[in-house]
């Protein structure tokens, strides 16, 4: 069975981001503990609300951790603010630096339409990458933010979606990839991206 480890970062819907994982066979433990998140090669950081709350949290021995993890393999999948945190910064409530995993700035999505985004849209523009492996072109995903990466340099950019403004929906480089999207809440489609990431994981554990 594939292992996941999901950081309790003190914010987001880890209950039903762990049923999720279950669901499409993982194993799944949440944590707060520096040494299990050391050790895992399966991370999951989720988050909801604002940008800085989780990054101080996960300041000093979570943050060490999670790069030691890295740098011994393991793969990554941040969810939603989770995700906006693998960016070099964030510009709510004044500008904060990030983990700095992918380029680019997660920016407020532009006036004109309702913010927060909430709800059901569409994927444009998906490279050809096995995260979305038997995911159907334009599926749609549920969302719930104001700010996104509206630019992701270097190739890192890994599918578009439209509100207001194009912006990235999904990045990735490497074993580090996120989701401005809720997988967990996006049906089929979700769990399937998922079971893709654990996949992609679990080939490395079993040396495929």
């Amino acid at each position: 069975m594939s292992k996941a480890t999901v950081i309790d970062a003190g914010i987001g819907n880890l209950d039903n981001l762990a049923r999720a994982l279950r669901h499409v066979g993982a194993e799944c433990e949440v944590t707060t503990d520096a040494e299990t998140v050391a050790t895992s090669r399966c991370l999951v950081l989720p988050g909801v609300g604002a940008f800085r709350p989780p990054r101080e949290a996960l300041r000093g021995a979570l943050e060490d951790a999670l790069r030691h993890a890295l740098d011994r393999g393991a793969w990554l999948l941040g969810i939603c603010v989770g995700y906006q945190l693998l960016f070099e910064r964030g510009e709510e409530f004044g500008v904060t630096d990030g983990l700095g995993l992918l380029p680019g700035t997660i920016t407020r999505l532009p006036g004109g339409v309702p913010l927060p985004h909430i709800g059901w849209n569409a994927l444009h523009d998906e490279r050809d990458h096995p995260l979305f492996e038997g995911v159907p072109a334009g599926s749609y995903f549920y969302f719930v933010h104001s700010f996104a990466p509206l630019a992701a340099p270097n190739g890192t950019a890994l599918a578009l979606t439209t509100h207001g403004a194009r912006f990235v929906a999904v990045a990735g480089r490497d074993r580090v990839m996120g989701t401005q999207f809720h997988p967990e809440k996006s049906g089929a489609a979700g769990l399937r991206l998922l079971a893709n990431f654990l996949g992609l994981s679990h080939a490395v554990d079993s040396g495929n």
